[in-house]
C-alpha cells in the first residue's frame, strides 16, 4: 500500500543522530525511509518527525504523543525507552505498560505503527552486558510482546548480528552510525513491503580483532569524551536534548 502520511515519535535513534547531512543537520533512518515512502505516494506524502535527542519515555509521551494523534498520519514509528535503561533503578515493567496504552490509542486511529526491539548497544560498552543488558532484555521482549497483542509491525534490530559490527556505530558506541541508519531503514522498509536500496543493507567484512593494551586505550578514549560528559549531565539533571526542538514537527512534503 502507499501511505500519505508518516510521524516518526522518540529520541535520538529516530531523531537521526550522527547521520549528518552535507549542513550538519542529522538525517537517520526514519528521513531515510520516508524519503523513499514519498516517492510511491508523491509530492502530496507528509512527514513529520517529532523525536529529540536524550528524550526519556514519558517525555516522549507527554510530548509527542497527542501532536501525533491530532495529525492522523497513516503511519507512526516509535521508538523509546533506550535512555531510560541506561538508568539502574528504570521500572521496565512499567515503562512497557505506559507505552503499550500509547500505542493502543495510535492503533485506535486507523494508523499502522512500526516498533523496534533495539540493537545489542551493550556490547559495545565497557560493562554493558553486566549493567545495562538485562533492562535492554526486558525492554525488548515486552516491545515484541505489545507488537504482537497491537498488531505493529516489528523491526528486530537485535536478532541483526551485523550490528555488532562497531562500523555499524557512531564513536559515542551508543548512537549508529550512518552504514547503521541506512541498514534500520532497509529493515523498515522490508517490513513495509517497499523495496530498499541493496547497499543499504550491506555489511562491512569483520574487523580483526583489536589487541587488549589498544582495546583498553580506546575504552579509556571513550570513557573520557563521552560517558564522562553523559554522567555530568545525568548528575546535574540535565539532556542534551534540553535546548532542541523537533525536527520536522508537522506534516510536510520530503524535499528532493
Amino acid at each position: 500500500m502507499a501511505w500519505r502520511s508518516f510521524v516518526a515519535m522518540g529520541d535520538s535513534f529516530t531523531e537521526g543522530m550522527c547521520d549528518e547531512y552535507p549542513d550538519g543537520t542529522y538525517r537517520g533512518w526514519a528521513d531515510l525511509v520516508a524519503t523513499r515512502l514519498a516517492v510511491d505516494s508523491g509530492p502530496d506524502f507528509g512527514y513529520a518527525n517529532l523525536a529529540v535527542r536524550g528524550r526519556l519515555l514519558d517525555r516522549v509521551l507527554a510530548e509527542q504523543l497527542e501532536p501525533t494523534l491530532a495529525m492522523r498520519p497513516d503511519l507512526v514509528s516509535f521508538a523509546a525507552g533506550g535512555n531510560d535503561i541506561l538508568r539502574p533503578r528504570t521500572d521496565v515493567p512499567g515503562l512497557l505498560r505506559r507505552a503499550e496504552r500509547a500505542i493502543e490509542q495510535i492503533r485506535a486511529t486507523g494508523a499502522d505503527v512500526v516498533l523496534f526491539r533495539f540493537a545489542d548497544v551493550a556490547a559495545h560498552i565497557p560493562g554493558g552486558q553486566r549493567m545495562i543488558a538485562p533492562r535492554a532484555a526486558l525492554l525488548n521482549d515486552g516491545v515484541r510482546d505489545i507488537a504482537v497483542r497491537q498488531g505493529a509491525h516489528l523491526i528486530d534490530l537485535f536478532a541483526d548480528d551485523a550490528f555488532r559490527h562497531r562500523e555499524m556505530w557512531s564513536d559515542d558506541r551508543l548512537h549508529l552510525s550512518e552504514l547503521g541508519h541506512r541498514r534500520v531503514a532497509g529493515h523498515v522498509l522490508t517490513a513495509l513491503g517497499v523495496g530498499v536500496q541493496e547497499d543499504w543493507m550491506l555489511v562491512p567484512p569483520a574487523p580483526q580483532p583489536t589487541p587488549w593494551r589498544l582495546a583498553r586505550s580506546a575504552d579509556l578514549k571513550w570513557a573520557r569524551e563521552h560517558l564522562a560528559p553523559w554522567v555530568g549531565r545525568h548528575l546535574r539533571g540535565r539532556s542534551s536534548g534540553d535546548l532542541v526542538a523537533a525536527k520536522r514537527p508537522v506534516l510536510a512534503p520530503v524535499a528532493d
